[in-house]
């Protein structure tokens, strides 16, 4: 077995093979005085190299703190509350607002992917990769020389990363049983409000 195949083992459940480790973790983590924080090296490596991370320029890894709790879309203030309109819960992972809130500290990058790494009762942490479009060495590489398109950017606010992908129930089912979700929720609720026009 290579290197990785262990840690993935250890990964597998980090509480019981290092709890020790995972305690300290959570402790430095939680004094951090910034949500967003920028790393040298992955955490999980095993991980991050599936993902896509290579150890080069253009490519860092972020560790982003999200709260935990209910996502409800902000209500319009200034209003009386009988005319503030209901709570709407947003459709999306923390995974998702992480990777967002990621983007938004680094503009000029795009989401590549992203991964769990720990949480406790009120936060939870993911580790982002994030890929610089303009860098000179990422127009080079192979495999990632596709972030620099402009149809790509801005990605993780369309919802086109893997767990934004998730969120919207495109990767878990095709074809038969996701006629509600495919191209996209939005074109399908135009499509089924053209054919009420046309019925009337």
């Amino acid at each position: 077995m290579g290197f990785y195949k262990y840690v993935r083992d250890i990964w597998k459940k980090p509480n019981e093979s290092m709890p020790e480790i995972m305690r300290e973790r959570l402790i430095s983590w939680r004094k951090e005085e910034t949500s967003t924080v920028r790393l040298e090296t992955p955490t999980r490596l095993d991980k991050a190299r599936s993902l896509g991370y290579k150890a080069k320029k253009g490519v860092i890894v972020v560790r982003q703190r999200v709260p935990k709790g209910g996502h409800y879309r902000p209500r319009p203030g200034g209003r009386r509350s009988k005319r503030s309109g209901r709570r709407v819960v947003l459709s999306k992972s923390y995974q998702q607002i992480a990777e967002e809130r990621a983007n938004k500290k680094y503009p000029n990058c795009e989401v590549l992917n992203s991964y769990w790494v720990l949480e406790d009762g009120k936060h939870r942490w993911y580790e982002i990769i994030l890929v610089d479009r303009d860098s000179p060495d990422i127009k080079n590489d192979k495999q990632l020389g596709w972030m620099h398109e402009p149809h790509h950017r801005g990605r993780v606010y369309r919802g086109l990363t893997s767990s934004g992908r998730k969120s919207r129930g495109l990767i878990r089912t095709k074809g038969e049983g996701a006629e509600k979700v495919r191209p996209s929720r939005t074109a399908v609720f135009r499509r089924k409000m053209s054919r009420r026009k046309k019925v009337r």
